[in-house]
């Protein structure tokens, strides 16, 4: 291409989905930054690699937008495999962090395969939703598109990351919602769910894990422990009141009450700093993102396009929710990066990733598409 041709493809980006982006990410980047400022002799190493990861997320962004997001069509199943085959991979020769063999770590660079199946997973989802799309949705699909998250699923949780697998899971959900899931469906699956839920916690489940839960029902039970990190997130969120207590001033965080802040627990840092009026911000830019994620999808050209779109905003939409979610409390921890803002090189670049799809829809609509998604 030609500058001028690069110029013309970089201006028919959709701006208000990274304007939602570049708020989230100079949002995060503040509290890593806020969080490193407690340290003794701090180079900020930290905010260095969320940088650099931010630079490389912005390139990969920039390169799939400008290839042909339809491609992707005919290699959805071999990206699907590559996914799997990774997470078989990482159970053999992965590193073990935090009690879970879920990485890759090659020259001091971590690598985290769920996150690469992540974007598979998006990928085959639309491949097999798109190729469904026209016959009326019922079992045979249910289970048919159940199957291919199964693999992921299981894969992951024997890692074990249950938070991720979960992850996997929901984004399935969100995909059926919108390809015509019915309440009768939707019934026999949650009940069949709670039968496989005490099944795992049985024969699946670690004891941490039910530990988990246990002091998530109940916190009183292990608050020095178990329930410090939910109840340290829970201090923080209501001492910020309106405006918080200013950036780099935050109780919970400056003096390290709160662990895991700069990621499982970087939206309590925002929420304690810069309160309310922050997480409004915060939830502002969510929402932008994910509308036009919505109005995208409602004029894409065909089917494939609709669900590669739709399975986009379920990723990162669900992720959000349980990452939130714990935060508040509402959910046990369970180990889920903030989209665009927790610090993690992987999770960073597979957003990016996401967005690079959904900007190579955009630059590829037709002007009075763009125009009505505008509105």
């Amino acid at each position: 291409m030609t500058p001028g041709q690069w110029l013309r493809q970089i201006q028919r980006f959709d701006w208000l989905l990274m304007l939602g982006v570049f708020i989230l990410f100079a949002f995060g980047l503040a509290a890593i930054y806020s969080v490193e400022l407690s340290r003794e002799s701090s180079d900020f190493i930290l905010v260095k690699k969320q940088l650099v990861a931010f630079l490389i997320g912005i390139v990969f962004l920039v390169a799939i937008s400008y290839s042909n997001y339809l491609q992707l069509r005919n290699y959805a199943r071999i990206i699907y495999v590559i996914g799997v085959l990774l997470l078989v991979a990482v159970l053999i020769f992965g590193t073990e962090l935090r009690g879970t063999t879920g990485w890759f770590i090659v020259a001091g660079i971590s690598f985290q395969p769920v996150e690469f199946m992540k974007i598979a997973l998006v990928i085959e989802l639309a491949r097999y939703f798109g190729e469904h799309a026209r016959r009326r949705f019922g079992w045979r699909e249910i289970i048919s598109s159940g199957m291919l998250v199964a693999v992921p699923f299981c894969l992951t949780a024997l890692q074990p990351d249950l938070g991720s697998a979960m992850l996997l899971l929901g984004m399935w959900v969100v995909v059926m919602f919108f390809a015509g899931l019915r309440a009768s469906h939707a019934s026999v699956i949650a009940v069949t769910s709670a039968v496989i839920a005490v099944i795992g916690w049985f024969f699946v489940l670690k004891d941490y894990q039910k530990e988990r839960i246990h002091v998530f029902l109940n916190p009183a039970l292990d608050p020095l422990v178990s329930g410090y990190n939910i109840a340290q997130a829970k201090i923080a969120i209501g001492s910020g009141q309106l405006f918080g207590r200013g950036l780099g001033f935050g109780s919970q965080s400056q003096l390290k009450f709160l662990p895991e802040s700069e990621t499982d627990f970087v939206f309590a840092v925002i929420a304690e700093e810069l309160g309310f009026f922050g997480v409004a911000v915060v939830l502002a830019a969510f929402a932008l993102i994910f509308w036009r994620f919505l109005y995208i999808a409602r004029n894409a050209r065909d089917n494939f396009t609709s669900f590669l779109i739709i399975a986009i905003f379920g990723a990162l939409f669900v992720q959000m929710a349980v990452n939130i979610g714990v935060n508040l409390a509402i959910l046990p921890t369970t180990g889920i990066a903030l989209p665009f803002m927790s610090y993690g090189g992987s999770s960073l670049l597979s957003s990016f990733v996401l967005i690079g799809i959904a900007q190579s829809i955009a630059v590829r609509m037709r002007p009075g598409e763009r125009q009505r998604s505008m509105v």
